[in-house]
């Protein structure tokens, strides 16, 4: 993936550069990854594997996790397959890692 696992500018477009504010995103997005993927490790279900990689792809794009949300988009193309999720933990691991250091 090419895109960047936090583009800085992108949520700093949407937050004002309020630190608080980005923690309150960080902490939404941390949970969100664990409850999509959850969902996403648990289903066999077209419909249900949909939703859950199209929320996880929203709520990461929305604040500039872009790898994520490509990764995420990918997931949506794709039908459920657990051995899918592999480069999605990968990625969401790096994107906790830069939240983190943000």
């Amino acid at each position: 993936m090419t895109s960047p696992v936090l583009d800085r500018e992108h949520l700093a477009r949407y937050t004002a550069g309020d630190a608080q504010l980005e923690a309150e995103l960080f902490a939404l997005l941390d949970q969100q990854i664990d409850s999509c993927v959850a969902r996403l490790e648990r289903t066999r279900d077209s419909r249900t594997w949909l939703e859950a990689s199209h929320t996880l792809k929203g709520a990461a794009f929305g604040i500039g996790a872009m790898a994520l949300g490509e990764a995420c988009a990918a997931l949506e193309r794709a039908r459920p397959d657990t051995a899918l999720l592999e480069p999605l933990r990968q990625v969401a691991e790096r994107t906790r890692a830069a939240m983190r250091a943000a």
